[in-house]
């Protein structure tokens, strides 16, 4: 189960990344307000890190808001693109978010 959730989150970090630094007409757009899109974005990546690799949380936490700067930083030198500090803000919420329920729900619904 592990080797999936690790494929998964890893995965997701990369469509992250994809989209983020991407030529902007691809970026997907569900409706809501961007800044939502963001933060719900980093908050899956945060939780599914955190379920793949539970006993390394601090490492995780580490990884979901170094990948938020450096996708902000990434954009500074995209075309079309634009990194601004609030929105890394709003995707390094989501990532502690993300890791902070991740780590109850394992904590919670773990196997006995």
């Amino acid at each position: 189960m592990n080797f999936y959730l690790r494929c998964l989150a890893w995965l997701v970090l990369i469509a992250i990344l994809a989209v983020t630094v991407g030529p902007l007409n691809l970026r997907p757009v569900t409706g809501e307000p961007v800044d939502l899109e963001r933060f719900f974005a980093f908050f899956i990546v945060g939780a599914l890190f955190v379920l793949a690799y539970p006993k390394h949380w601090i490492s995780v936490l580490a990884l979901v808001v170094g990948s938020a700067a450096l996708f902000e930083l990434l954009q500074r030198i995209a075309p079309e693109r634009h990194g601004e500090v609030t929105d890394f803000f709003i995707k390094a919420a989501g990532g502690f978010a993300g890791v902070f329920v991740g780590s109850v729900a394992r904590r919670i619904f773990r196997p006995s």
